[in-house]
């Protein structure tokens, strides 16, 4: 199955890493998908959101891959107008603001973790 398409170029260590990484990126996509997601376009505020949740989840010893949607249609797609977001469960559970890590923590456990 070939997934690049247009010019050729050297086949040298880097594009081989390049080419890699694109293709687990495409297979990420192509999972289920994490029961954590971040929408947002990847302003300090996301990142800062992201952060949180990712110190949140390593503080109660749970290891659970976080995704951030930055694509708007798909942001868009759950409803959301107002960023950041978080997503648990496929429920939209804060948006607008970057909740506390206490706010976090109540949050993931209302979720199951």
């Amino acid at each position: 199955m070939k997934l690049f398409k247009g010019k050729k170029t050297k086949n040298t260590c880097c594009n081989r890493a390049l080419n890699q990484e694109t293709l687990q990126k495409a297979t990420l996509k192509q999972s289920t998908g994490s029961r954590i997601k971040i929408l947002g376009s990847g302003c300090a505020k996301c990142v800062a959101l992201e952060k949180r949740v990712i110190e949140g989840l390593m503080q109660l010893g749970i290891h659970e891959r976080v995704d951030h949607i930055t694509d708007f249609a798909e942001i868009a797609s759950y409803g959301v107008m107002t960023t950041p977001a978080l997503v648990i469960d496929e429920k939209i559970v804060v948006y607008g603001k970057v909740p506390t890590s206490d706010e976090i923590h109540v949050l993931l456990k209302k979720a199951g973790y």
